[in-house]
């Protein structure tokens, strides 16, 4: 199985599900990684808001980030080949450089969602976060 990685841009947690104003691309992505977790595909998430060393020490997310900014997030590699950038792919693409047969996307669209307040203090931005650079649930 191929390793996949994510390089998501500042998102307030892991996955950027989370808070009152829900991307539903984040929501189908966290589903379409969770199903090839599940398919046993490792898959690897870094945000650049609670790591951008990593950006920072990977010379082709550095570089793609220096020639198109952070427009070019997310940024996703398979095997350490650029597949995507600017966008959340598709569960077919996924699948597709995972080599599995995808059982189909998620119907595409808003999705409403209902989320309860977090814990206190469950999602907050890292100490080292410049201020105001990031929207925090």
């Amino acid at each position: 199985m191929p390793t996949i990685q994510v390089f998501d841009p500042a998102l307030c947690c892991a996955t950027g599900v989370c808070g009152l104003d829900i991307d539903p691309a984040l929501v189908a992505f966290a589903a379409d990684i969770d199903w090839l977790k599940s398919q046993g595909v490792t898959v690897t998430r870094l945000n650049l808001g609670q790591q951008p060393q990593a950006f920072a020490d990977h010379a082709q997310i550095r570089q793609l980030l220096q020639a198109q900014g952070d427009k070019a997030l997310p940024g996703v590699l398979v095997d350490g080949e650029l597949k995507s950038s600017g966008r959340y792919p598709s569960r077919d693409e996924l699948a597709r450089w995972a080599g599995l047969a995808a059982p189909g996307s998620p119907p595409a669209g808003r999705v409403a969602i209902r989320v309860a307040a977090p814990p206190q203090g469950a999602c907050r931005a890292p100490a080292n976060a410049a201020a105001g650079t990031m929207k925090c649930c």
